[in-house]
């Protein structure tokens, strides 16, 4: 990836909640790392680990309580009026549940068409011919456009949310876990259609999931993230061949396989002990409570995301 652009670097981002009688919920804490133009960076982690409260506020539909989201060298988070508007146009978000983010009083057509004429892309006949191509690039027909959401199934549903994110023509879209509400079935479909648009489109995706297996088959480079912290970060394959955190490696005992023999011999690695609260996390590191290898020094001290082979970051004591 030396040779390549970077697209948008994340820096030290935090993103904190005021819950109520002085204390504070950490959602995202201190995060960092680049995405590069073209590529598919992963984010994953269990429920509630930060990883969607990352990519909203990256994409400034959160403020940023610190740090800062550099797109094509500007801070999103300083923009204003019409920079903002222009920044929209070029990021844009597929959320997870396809049905309460579609408005149900509108039609397909007018869902789609809502960017366009936000930005003023395209009007009239104009205007039309290309809700007609989206749809026909997202795997919908012609006579769609004057339907309303809950005509359609849960995957034409997210095609449909595909479709109003590709009307304006974006660099970057940010995948809000687009596949966890879909059945089985459908989602590998959507996952290749993703695919195929960010080949012949030149897209560049941050995919946040908790399917493992779902997101070595789409990412580049993957991130794993713990209440609100990256603890591990590297290419796609040498995470899934050599993860080093004991927290990714028991994600990674988890994924299925699809041989019921080797799934018979696989050694799974429990996670035990309670997740401790994003609002009050104790002093050291934020897995120490849940792990089998935990040391004095992880009590007391916060790991740091380091680099200890190439391209390969973990924030572990254990890691030397």
């Amino acid at each position: 990836m030396d040779n390549k652009k970077v697209l948008i670097e994340v820096k030290n981002l935090k993103k904190y909640f005021n819950v109520g009688r002085n204390q504070t919920l950490k959602a995202v804490d201190d995060v960092s790392f680049n995405i590069y133009k073209g590529e598919t960076l992963g984010l994953v982690g269990e429920s509630g680990c930060g990883k969607t409260t990352c990519g909203k506020t990256i994409m400034g539909l959160y403020n940023a309580t610190a740090g800062e989201v550099i797109f094509d060298g500007v801070d999103i988070h300083k923009l204003k009026g019409k920079q903002k508007k222009d920044f929209t146009k070029k990021a844009q978000i597929i959320f997870q549940d396809p049905y309460s983010s579609l408005n149900p009083r509108m039609t397909v057509g007018d869902i789609i068409g809502e960017g366009i004429d936000i930005h003023e892309i395209y009007k009239g006949k104009d205007r039309q011919d290309k809700i007609y191509e989206l749809l026909d690039t997202v795997g919908l027909n012609k006579e769609h456009i004057s339907r309303f959401p809950h005509e359609f199934s849960g995957g034409q549903r997210q095609r449909i949310g595909i479709a109003r994110a590709l009307a304006i023509e974006p660099e970057f879209i940010v995948c809000d876990e687009p596949i966890s509400a879909l059945d089985v079935s459908i989602q590998a479909q959507v996952v290749n259609l993703l695919i195929e648009l960010q080949e012949k489109r030149n897209l560049t995706y941050l995919f946040i999931a908790h399917d493992l297996s779902m997101v070595k088959h789409i990412s580049d480079r993957v991130g794993v993230m713990y209440l609100g912290n990256l603890v591990e970060f590297t290419t796609s394959d040498e995470l899934y061949s050599n993860p080093l955190h004991p927290y990714t490696t028991a994600l990674l005992s988890a994924i299925p396989i699809a041989d019921p023999n080797e799934e018979k011999e696989k050694k799974r690695i429990p996670i035990e002990g309670e997740i401790p609260s994003p609002i009050n996390t104790p002093p050291g590191c934020k897995f120490v409570s849940r792990c089998k290898y935990a040391m004095d020094v992880c009590k007391k001290d916060t790991p740091s995301l380091r680099e200890v082979s190439k391209e390969h970051f973990v924030a572990c004591h254990l890691i030397k």
